[in-house]
């Protein structure tokens, strides 16, 4: 009685003659943004111009249907369950999902994110439909609870970014690395592009005549793993040598107030721009204004990487995390011990100098579009769903 009053809004009837190839379950995607939810999208968009005949229902936790979805197609069905009892909604998603498991007997289950893993394992396993649990990065990188470690080594796949995260969530969870597939981010090269320097943004800002290092983080008091403030501490020895110098900070959050009298106390305030929050459609303007994208950070991938080296923009990383792959393990840029503002300082000085083909623009974008485009991201999805 339950199976029917909570599936009665899922037509699994419809197109019952086709095989559901596919069925993937995500916490959220369309209510907020992020790089998870970004990413998600970039799979969606892709699945949708595989040449395969690939039919998938997707399943929403926290998403309502009134949400604006462009994927919605004959091809991907999309059933929502946000609920204001995050409980309540759990329910009728995990037996509307069974209902459909019983009667549709997919091909394979996709688990988006390692919080669903434990309800995929327990729907799946007893029937004997295989299932993928994908990861993306910190969220496997420390000791998962007993019941979360189970539902990952007992799943027939890993999907996650880098080889960093899968190299992680191997030595702190005793996973087999070769059950682990590589997809990393991708770069839209039509929305990511070189551009000149809008007067407008650089009056607002006072960046007339100089050189610009910009980062986009958030500015949690949690996440100062981002390196802003490395990157403000290396400011005066950068200064020493472009005293034109400074530094274009985009983000949002509490950690403002510290960052913003740290560079008082080194006398660099004058030089630090705190440009607060920008949305998604006004950031590649923003990207134009600089001269170089500085991040010494631990990612468990780095997307704005991709976005900055698309721009035709240089970029620092730190050397120890999922950057390696978007900088093709230095190839494409510079990477620096993350924490050591010397080093950072060194690399930037370099950098504004020009002299090193990881400088010129028109090289980096066509690199990273041929190894992150579009185009390489659905060609990998295919190798990974036909596989």
């Amino acid at each position: 009685m339950l199976i029917d009053t909570v599936g009665e809004n899922l037509d699994i009837s419809k197109n019952s003659g086709k095989q559901a190839r596919h069925v993937f379950v995500f916490l959220e995607i369309f209510t907020h943004e992020g790089g998870i939810q970004s990413y998600v999208k970039d799979i969606f968009r892709s699945y949708l111009g595989l040449n395969t005949g690939y039919q998938a229902d997707v399943f929403l936790l926290r998403d309502t249907f009134k949400c604006s979805n462009p994927f919605e197609s004959d091809n991907l069905k999309f059933h929502y369950f946000q609920n204001q009892s995050p409980q309540i909604g759990r329910v009728k998603m995990g037996v509307t999902l069974l209902k459909y498991l019983l009667q549709k007997r997919p091909k394979h289950v996709f688990c988006g994110h390692i919080n669903l893993a434990v309800l995929i394992q327990n729907l799946c396993q007893p029937l004997g439909i295989p299932y993928t649990v994908l990861t993306y990065g910190k969220e496997v990188w420390e000791p998962l609870k007993n019941q979360e470690h189970r539902a990952l080594a007992s799943a027939a796949g890993i999907w996650t970014i880098s080889r960093y995260s899968r190299d992680r969530a191997c030595a702190t969870n005793g996973l087999d690395p070769n059950k682990i597939k590589m997809l990393p981010c991708a770069i839209d090269g039509e929305q990511f592009t070189p551009g000149s320097k809008q007067l407008e943004l650089v009056e607002k800002y006072g960046l007339t005549g100089n050189k610009v290092l910009m980062t986009v983080a958030r500015l949690w008091s949690g996440d100062i793993y981002k390196g802003v403030d490395v990157t403000i501490r290396a400011l005066p020895q950068i200064a020493q040598i472009f005293p034109e110098v400074k530094y274009l900070v985009i983000g949002r959050g509490d950690d403002q107030p510290r960052l913003a009298q740290l560079a008082e106390d080194l006398g660099v305030s004058d030089r630090v721009v705190f440009a607060g929050f920008v949305p998604t459609e006004a950031l590649m303007a923003h990207y134009h204004l600089a001269d170089a994208y500085i991040m010494p950070s631990q990612e468990g991938f780095g997307i704005v990487y991709l976005e900055a080296m698309a721009c035709g923009l240089p970029v620092l990383s730190g050397d120890d995390d999922g950057s390696a792959d978007p900088l093709q393990d230095g190839k494409l840029g510079w990477r620096v011990p993350h924490r050591n503002p010397e080093a950072v300082a060194a690399a930037c000085i370099e950098i504004l100098k020009g002299a090193d083909q990881r400088c010129d623009g028109q090289w980096l974008r066509e690199q990273a579009i041929a190894l992150f485009g579009q185009d390489a991201f659905q060609q990998r999805l295919q190798e990974l769903l036909s596989s």
